[in-house]
């Protein structure tokens, strides 16, 4: 039994503590949120008071929290004085890639070793153990850091140095966000063009359109298997996220001078249907948008 401290309890994290606890780990856990708190004690984990009373002593220390600004502000406030010298750092928020290079440089000046580990999945995903890691970092850090992914996961792969795990992410989501905006377009227009759904997906599904937006989360309901558009666009990847992330996509582009148009439109479009009905919804749920501007221009 490994001691592990999880800090940050939200939609994600939640899951992903509960999965350490269910594997054997003694998993000391802390977030801002009380209910939070709660849910993690009845899913096995020790609440903690608070981030220094989690990570003291740990073996393993995992944060997951909204931004970059937050890793950054508990590394520095309370994890670099005291963790446990021999702790690996486990970073699994999605951040932008110039924090996560920087908070694995400190940790190395602490004589302490830091992976950045984001995640890809979903809330599903994490409440199931399945999620897919990709992990920046030395190679010592990512062979420390594997056994502890592994219990909250299927699939973990080591990206390369700090910060290649982030890389990967923004890349590999700015890739599903333009190509979800695609898809939808295509069922938009099949509509317009008065093809069956169904029979449409049949046929795309098994030619060159076909893609994982299409085939394991079509945006229409009804038509391939369940996804949130069966539930009326709730619970998935929450549009906001794919926004956030999307805009990493983008700052990271902008700093080593990379040409990103389809990433640069998707993530315009994205940002006016979280201005509009998107803030509550899964990010396939674009295809509303799509089909009313359609509406309002026909």
């Amino acid at each position: 039994m490994a001691s592990v401290a999880f800090i940050g309890l939200g939609n994600m994290g939640g899951g992903m503590a509960a999965n350490l606890a269910k594997a054997g780990n003694d998993v000391r856990a802390f977030d801002l949120s009380a209910e939070a708190l709660d849910r993690a004690k009845k899913a096995g984990c020790l609440p903690a008071e608070s981030a220094i009373a989690a990570i003291t002593g740990a073996e393993a220390v995992i944060t997951m929290l909204p931004a970059g600004k937050h890793v950054e502000s508990v590394y520095q406030d309370s994890l670099f004085d005291h963790a446990a010298p021999g702790a690996i750092l486990i970073d699994c928020s999605t951040i932008d890639v110039a924090t996560a290079r920087r908070v694995a440089e400190a940790a190395a000046a602490r004589g302490l070793v830091a992976v950045d580990a984001p995640v890809s999945g979903g809330i599903a995903a994490a409440n199931a153990g399945t999620l897919t890691f990709m992990v920046g970092g030395s190679k010592a850090g990512f062979e420390r850091a594997e056994p502890f992914l592994t219990d909250m996961g299927k699939t973990v792969i080591h990206a390369g140095p700090a910060g290649a795990g982030q890389a990967a992410k923004v890349c590999n989501n700015m890739l599903l966000g333009a190509t979800m905006i695609a898809t939808c377009e295509a069922f938009a227009l099949a509509e317009k063009l008065g093809l069956d759904l169904q029979n449409f997906y049949d046929i795309a599904s098994v030619s060159s359109g076909q893609s994982w937006s299409m085939t394991s989360y079509c945006p229409v309901p009804g038509v391939g298997p369940e996804t949130p558009a069966d539930r009326d666009y709730q619970g998935g990847f929450a549009a906001p996220l794919m926004l956030k992330d999307l805009k990493l996509a983008m700052e990271a582009a902008a700093d080593v001078h990379a040409q990103t148009p389809m990433g640069a439109r998707a993530s315009e479009l994205y940002q006016r249907f979280v201005d509009g009905e998107g803030a509550g919804l899964d990010f396939s749920g674009i295809i509303r948008m799509l089909r009313e501007e359609g509406e309002q221009t026909g």
